[in-house]
């Protein structure tokens, strides 16, 4: 039997303070957020966000008229809504492997700084193809294998793997680099036109970004992502459901729960108080607002 692919959890870690907040990732943020504005769209029905984490990027999305935040930490998404409120966002803690929602449900997705955490992408791409509607839009970053600090320390001798062969190497445990190639082909097998490759981060280096400021380096970044020359750090990848792929947007915004699908059984879900209820019985919990389909309630 093969084992399920492993998960990478937060859980109530403090990794909003000890990895974004006062940690020197001004530059990080802004090119990040910079790309966003550029790739997002004037408008849109329903946005899901894959790995949303605490909600740093949800503001960014406000075109949308519904926003729904995916991470499988129960915690991260917790302080998200006290942060963000319910009003056109919903809450939901799901493994990405599984995600419960019903086809074509959403006209865009976006995954930004998670897919290194994953170990199975085709799995996850194929996820995303399902619940994206017709020409459904979705934002990939990811990070890049065969940048220009991997490509000199192997000339070096000083990497033990090689930045230009194409199978994604784990350089600690569930953190995954992965090389433009790689990437590309899975976003093509699972049905996705590249419309766009933006490369990040040229300068995530600590001593220049203690030296200049923010904005300068974050308007040199975006000078140098015009190039598309996939050696950045970081890469975004701007893709379009190809073809007739995807089904046509019908979904009420004013029916929440017509969204979600139980992930065990694949039927729709019912709520009753603080619980979901799928067709064939299997229930789910609602925590502190957040909808909770990481493991049934019995």
């Amino acid at each position: 039997m093969t084992e399920p692919p492993r998960i990478c959890d937060y859980g109530d870690s403090t990794y909003r303070q000890d990895f974004w907040e006062g940690q020197g990732r001004d530059y990080e943020d802004a090119v990040e957020r910079r790309v966003l504005r550029r790739l997002l769209p004037e408008s849109g029905h329903r946005l899901l966000e894959i790995g949303a984490g605490f909600g740093r990027m949800t503001s960014e999305y406000k075109m949308y008229q519904q926003v729904v935040l995916l991470d499988y930490s129960l915690e991260q998404l917790q302080y998200a809504r006290r942060q963000s409120g319910d009003a056109g966002t919903l809450y939901v803690a799901a493994d990405a492997y599984q995600m419960p929602f019903q086809s074509g449900v959403f006209d865009g997705a976006a995954m930004i700084r998670v897919i290194h955490h994953i170990e199975d992408v085709p799995a996850v791409m194929a996820q995303i193809r399902e619940i994206l509607s017709y020409k459904g839009k979705f934002i990939l970053e990811y990070a890049n294998k065969r940048n220009l600090k991997s490509m000199l320390r192997h000339a070096l001798g000083r990497n033990h793997w090689n930045p230009y062969t194409l199978e994604p190497i784990e350089f600690i445990e569930l953190n995954f680099n992965f090389h433009p190639d790689y990437m590309q082909a899975q976003a093509s097998q699972n049905g996705f036109d590249l419309r766009q490759v933006i490369p990040v981060s040229w300068f995530r280096l600590a001593w220049l970004k203690r030296a200049l400021p923010t904005a300068l380096l974050s308007g040199m970044d975006a000078l140098l992502q015009r190039t598309a020359w996939t050696v950045s750090p970081s890469i975004f990848l701007d893709l379009q459901l190809a073809g007739s792929a995807g089904k046509p947007f019908d979904l009420g915004l004013d029916k929440p729960l017509g969204i979600f699908k139980c992930p065990r059984s694949h039927t729709a879900v019912r709520r009753e108080e603080d619980t979901l209820i799928s067709e064939t019985g299997i229930r789910w919990g609602i925590d502190d607002g957040v909808y909770d389909f990481r493991r049934p309630l019995d």
